[in-house]
């Protein structure tokens, strides 16, 4: 190890993921040096920040009591599944609860990050240069959005949904979103209550998860509900939806092509609402645009004025040269989607995605890469020990599910699987169990 780097770890964003990793420094005595890009923590729950997907109707597809950082529970006053502004305001109570700001590093972001001499050459965007020894890239991944290519010529206006804000942009305009995940089903209410005509392409069929189910968060009854093999979940579970929406080709929907779960789910009470009552309308696939017109694969056409692309973002770590990551399909190669397989002082929080809350995962991995940190800087068998498990280990993440055949789903893991591993990883290395506990006492302390 160079004698000019630091046992200080740099942490890339301000966002969910990076707060989280600087509770759990703080907490375990780790150097660091948090840099975040805007002016305030939130990432791309901050609408102020440039580049935010956020728009005016985003809510939490997770509930309250499911998805919040450990030690902190949401207000009791907030609904069931709280706005993007009041998970915004949760954020900032969270990081001054826990004395966080003063350990970032605002309106500074990485330009680059150079691994050399046995460690990390760090360069800001104010100039400053510095070295570190470990880099956690928590930078997110909503940043940079994919938009697809359209054959022929259009007279409208075609933008990705990144661009997208509030319902009034709608207004007197016919307007077509495309693209059927969580955000672009959102979107897609805001146009069947706002715009002169509202439509929805979507390329396959998905099942329909209600926000509520039987007078619980959908996510509260499944944590609470019976626990049952995957294979049996996925009947019940289908079932239950068939009895709740009916058959949804009545809608004008596809027909799902892949099991309940075998895709990320859509949480969405409102569409089928919508589409039953005609305020908007399901087609397939687009063709080509023709002038005023979009053609879709089945030949049928549709006067558009608008075409919002609510169709995904493509992952980017720009400050890193490429080749520090192993990429397949567009989606870094990770062990445990945290650690870098060829060097043990790179790791990424945030690049996966799972069906179930994220912030309370955050926590355990960001623990987790807090013990890969420690055991490295101790210099033992403990690192040489992980180093291998890094290299060599692919546990199964899919809680048996066989998940859709696409880049989104490369990554993606059952959250019930990634707890399992997550358990089965400290016991292999010996590290100890969060202990909520801890949270606590030193929010305690910070109050004091």
């Amino acid at each position: 190890m160079a004698e000019a780097t630091p046992n200080t770890a740099c942490i890339v964003g301000a966002g969910p993921g990076g707060l989280a990793l600087a509770r759990t420094f703080k907490l375990l005595g780790i150097d660091f040096d948090c840099f975040e890009r805007h002016s305030d923590v939130g990432g791309i729950w901050d609408a102020d920040n440039p580049g935010s997907p956020m728009y005016d109707s985003a809510h939490f597809i997770s509930s309250k009591t499911q998805s919040h950082y450990l030690g902190f529970p949401m207000p009791e006053s907030y609904p069931d599944y709280p706005s993007g502004r009041q998970i915004l305001s949760y954020m900032r109570s969270f990081a001054r609860a826990f004395g966080l700001y003063e350990a970032i590093t605002f309106n500074t972001a990485v330009h680059s990050a150079r691994f050399e001499e046995g460690g990390w050459t760090v360069t800001l965007s104010d100039g400053n240069i510095r070295r570190y020894r470990w880099l956690i890239c928590a930078n997110g991944t909503n940043w940079h959005p994919n938009l697809p290519e359209f054959e022929g010529t259009f007279n409208g206006e075609v933008r990705h949904a990144v661009t997208y804000h509030s319902p009034d942009e709608f207004k007197g305009k016919r307007v077509l979103v495309i693209g059927a995940g969580n955000s672009g089903c959102d979107i897609a209410c805001d146009a069947a209550q706002s715009a002169a005509a509202a439509f929805i392409s979507l390329r396959r069929g998905y099942h329909f998860i209600p926000k509520h189910l039987f007078g619980k968060p959908a996510d509260v009854f499944a944590h609470e509900g019976p626990h049952m093999p995957m294979w049996l979940t996925q009947i019940v579970f289908g079932w239950v939806l068939r009895l709740l929406n009916g058959d949804l080709t009545r809608l004008g929907l596809p027909a799902p092509d892949h099991k309940v779960f075998a895709s990320h789910p859509i949480v969405n009470s409102q569409l089928l609402h919508y589409l039953s009552h005609g305020d908007i309308k399901a087609k397939g696939d687009v063709a080509r645009l023709d002038e005023d017109e979009v053609v879709f694969k089945d030949g049928s056409r549709e006067e558009v004025d608008l075409v919002l692309c609510a169709t995904g973002y493509r992952w980017d770590i720009p400050y890193v040269e490429e080749a520090e990551f192993s990429w397949k399909g567009g989606r870094p190669d990770l062990f445990m989607n945290l650690f870098s397989r060829e060097n043990p002082q790179l790791f990424a929080l945030g690049f996966m995605e799972t069906n179930g809350g994220a912030y309370k995962l955050f926590d355990n991995m960001a623990d987790l890469i807090a013990r890969a940190i420690l055991a490295d800087r101790d210099e033992g068998g403990e690192a040489e020990r992980f180093a291998g498990l890094a290299r060599t280990s692919r546990p199964d993440l899919s809680g048996g599910v066989q998940y859709v055949g696409s880049d989104r789903h490369a990554t993606y893991v059952n959250i019930d699987a990634y707890q399992k591993a997550m358990k089965g990883l400290r016991k292999s290395m010996n590290w100890p169990a969060i202990e909520e506990g801890h949270y606590e006492a030193m929010r305690a302390r910070e109050a004091a």
